[in-house]
């Protein structure tokens, strides 16, 4: 028995939100634990986290979006795609075939205004008990945060990139 499940939030302008989220998704695996990540925003590029965890049986990868949305041709393509995206994540959310839920940069879809904070909040009132759902981005709107179990707010003190260095592949993604 699982028990009562979590409402976990990594959010701030640091890095290493989704790098903790997938770590929590290999633990959870680890444990035989039947975890799903849905990935808002960030299309197919090649990250390494990924890679490593379309690795793993019990744990079901799902990107939908088409990257850097602030580049986008159409603007309303990366909000159909953050749509499809919770779509997704409310039919996997209520399946109850899941012990951990991963929202990747949900918290950006709800800041950029292509989904509604009061939908997340109904979802984690109805969620199945056992469900622990973690949700990663820049920006989480307070009253999500009120309702998480936990929070944790990633602070960048020093990056590369501002500085001009380009992101290392297996280190930055």
């Amino acid at each position: 028995m699982l028990g009562q499940g979590r409402v976990l939030i990594h959010t701030g302008d640091g890095k290493g939100k989704t790098t903790a989220a997938f770590g929590a998704a290999m633990r959870a695996s680890g444990h035989g634990l039947r975890t799903a990540v849905v990935q808002f925003i960030k299309g197919n590029w090649d990250y390494g986290e990924a890679k490593a965890l379309t690795s793993l049986a019990n744990v079901e990868l799902r990107r939908i979006g088409s990257g850097f949305t602030w580049l986008a041709e159409d603007p309303a393509e990366p909000r159909a795609l953050a749509q499809e995206a919770w779509r997704v994540s409310r039919e996997l959310a209520l399946s109850e075939r899941y012990d951990l839920l991963v929202l990747d940069e949900l918290n950006c879809a709800l800041t950029e205004g292509y989904l509604e904070t009061e939908d997340v909040l109904a979802l984690l009132r109805e969620k199945p008990t056992q469900l622990s759902v973690i949700i990663t981005g820049r920006g989480a709107p307070q009253e999500l945060m009120d309702a998480a179990d936990t929070v944790t707010e990633m602070r960048s003190v020093k990056h590369a990139f501002d500085r001009g260095v380009p992101a290392r592949r297996g280190i930055e993604y």
